[in-house]
């Protein structure tokens, strides 16, 4: 997993009028929460968080924070991320402090490999779960997990116990839930089925 370095600003001060001028200066209001502190107050620039966290799997790049205080060093992930709904920017965020050594959980997005049979055949595809919970540690945070599809036939899915996990990672969403599913008429399945005459 990625790893980034960001420049931080402790702030005093809280409340709606100090992040509303903190957003007009190019910098996004802050928290960071973590096992055994108290939470603090930070600013970050808004260019650089938004670098900082692009790309695939970005919001679970580790973030190293440089500031002043207990914080410098310390490495943090986005737990929670405001954005405008007009410009796409980020608004506020909230930071997870981790111990590199100790395990987190994150959400991490599927990625669907191959064309499904079944939608050759005509089939619908259904792709009802986008991400799903993992744990690991930090340096194992993949960008994605892979799917593979390219066998699925009208009328089958894929559940989260079928999928394989990456190395050191466990994957803690109910394994009985639906991930991918290939819909169709009635009677697709048995006509894909059926052997040609």
């Amino acid at each position: 997993m990625s790893k980034q370095v960001l420049k931080a600003e402790l702030r005093e001060q809280t409340g709606k009028g100090i992040c509303r001028r903190l957003r007009a200066a190019g910098r996004v209001p802050a928290v960071v929460y973590g096992k055994g502190i108290a939470p603090v107050s930070i600013s970050l620039g808004q260019k650089e968080l938004s670098e900082a966290i692009a790309g695939e799997g970005g919001r679970n790049h580790i973030l190293t924070l440089e500031c002043a205080g207990e914080l410098n060093g310390a490495s943090v992930i986005v737990a929670d991320l405001l954005r405008d709904s007009l410009k796409n920017v980020p608004r506020h965020v909230d930071l997870h402090k981790i111990n590199l050594a100790d395990k987190v959980k994150v959400h991490v997005k599927l990625n669907l490999v191959g064309t499904p049979a079944g939608v050759k055949a005509g089939g619908f595809l259904d792709f009802a779960m986008h991400e799903v919970e993992v744990e690991c540690l930090p340096v194992h945070i993949p960008a994605h997990i892979n799917v593979d599809v390219a066998e699925l036939l009208i009328g089958h899915s894929v559940h989260v116990g079928q999928i394989v996990a990456p190395i050191g990672t466990a994957i803690l969403s109910d394994p009985k839930a639906s991930v991918v599913s290939i819909l169709g008429r009635k009677g697709a399945a048995e006509e894909e089925a059926a052997p040609a005459a």
